[in-house]
Parts: C-alpha cells; sequence; structure tokens
C-alpha cells in the first residue's frame, strides 16, 4: 500500500505520515528533507538557488546530511521552497522518491507532488491544509521551543511567501490530486488530526 501525503508547509503532514507509517508498518519518507538538502548544500557551496545550475550542482548532497537538524530550520525550508521551482533539480530527486515509493510492501512519502507525480498511483491520497495563522502559531511554537529567535508574524509573511512559490511553479505545482480526500487541521488537535488520517486510510483499505 502506497500512502501519498501532501499539503503546505506546517499543516501538519510530516506528523501525520510518520503516524500512519508506524500504524500500518510502512517505511515514510520526507520529500521535502530531499528538497532542504539541496538547499542548504547551496548555501554551504555560497551558491545561488534562484539559479538552476547552482541548484542541480547540490543535489549531490550526502546521505547523512539528511540527519542534520539545521534542515529542519526556517531558513532553509526558504531555500528549500527556492531551489524546488527547477526542472532539473526535481528531476534528479524524482527517481530516488519513486524507488522509495514503489518497494515491496508499500510505504508512506509526504512532500507536495507525491499524488500528483511522485506516486499517482498510490492507493491513499490525502491532502492535508491548514489556515495560514494555524500553521504560524504552530511553527512559532516549534521555534520557541527550540530557542530560536522569530517572531509569528515573521513565521506568517515566510509561509505566504513559500504558498504563493509553491502553488504558482510552473512544475509540479503545490495543489490535491483529483481523487485526494482533503483533511483541515486548522482546529484538530495533533491527536485528533493523526485519528482521522488513520480513518480515512483504513475506510480506503477495507474499500479496495
Amino acid at each position: 500500500m502506497i500512502v501519498a501525503v501532501d499539503g503546505p508547509t506546517a499543516s501538519g503532514k510530516g506528523t501525520i505520515a510518520k503516524a500512519i507509517a508506524a500504524r500500518f508498518g510502512l517505511p515514510h519518507l520526507d520529500t521535502g528533507l530531499l528538497y532542504r538538502a539541496v538547499g542548504h548544500q547551496v548555501a554551504l557551496r555560497g551558491l545561488d538557488p534562484d539559479d538552476e545550475r547552482d541548484a542541480l550542482s547540490a543535489c549531490d548532497f550526502p546521505d547523512a546530511m539528511l540527519s542534520d537538524p539545521e534542515l529542519r530550520s526556517e531558513a532553509t525550508g526558504g531555500l528549500a521552497s527556492r531551489v524546488s521551482v527547477h526542472h532539473a533539480v526535481r528531476q534528479a530527486l524524482l527517481e530516488r522518491q519513486r524507488s522509495f515509493a514503489t518497494q515491496p510492501g508499500g510505504a508512506v512519502l509526504d512532500g507536495r507532488d507525491i499524488g500528483t507525480v511522485i506516486a499517482p498511483d498510490a492507493e491513499v491520497k490525502l491532502f492535508v491544509t491548514a489556515s495560514v495563522d494555524a500553521r504560524a502559531r504552530r511553527r512559532f511554537e516549534e521555534m520557541r521551543q527550540s530557542g530560536r529567535d522569530t517572531t509569528l508574524a515573521d513565521i506568517s509573511a515566510d509561509l505566504e511567501r513559500r504558498d504563493e512559490r509553491d502553488r504558482n511553479r510552473t512544475e509540479a505545482p503545490l495543489k490535491p490530486a483529483r481523487d485526494a480526500i482533503v483533511l483541515d487541521t486548522s482546529v484538530l488537535g495533533r491527536e485528533e488530526a493523526i485519528a482521522e488520517a488513520i480513518r480515512i486510510v483504513e475506510t480506503a483499505r477495507h474499500g479496495r
């Protein structure tokens, strides 16, 4: 069983995808980390994330970088959004994601184009969303607990910029697959959102 979990930044899709993977014993891949690694590599090399050649050259990041805490920072998230608009970068990371999705037994992947591009034949497709206000509050709390210095206004503005860029990019824009089930987590707590997502997956499995 392949489960595709898409949605914007801080919607809760990562938490939900991990919970689904644990519940059904499936491997999980946060595909956004791949783009964050490319963005981080670009920064480390002093390159331009808006230049396709520079971004493509950073796709050779070492696997060990995927565990670097810096990949979770707001700055790296912004870089990931910028490098992800490049066709060459998306193609370089495409097969890596598809290989993970199609491994024996299935998998859970979360990102922005899993249900539309990476695994269009996934048995279950979720599009997890939430209002900008709700997402900004969650991300602000995460940053505060980790000791990072930021403001709610800055986070809101950054999320809006990323949403605009992700939804309007030419290739693989952020949008629900036609057969995706939309789960709005704006007013849901963590456990409520997870429970609803698992219910959706269970229903889809039994309906096959």
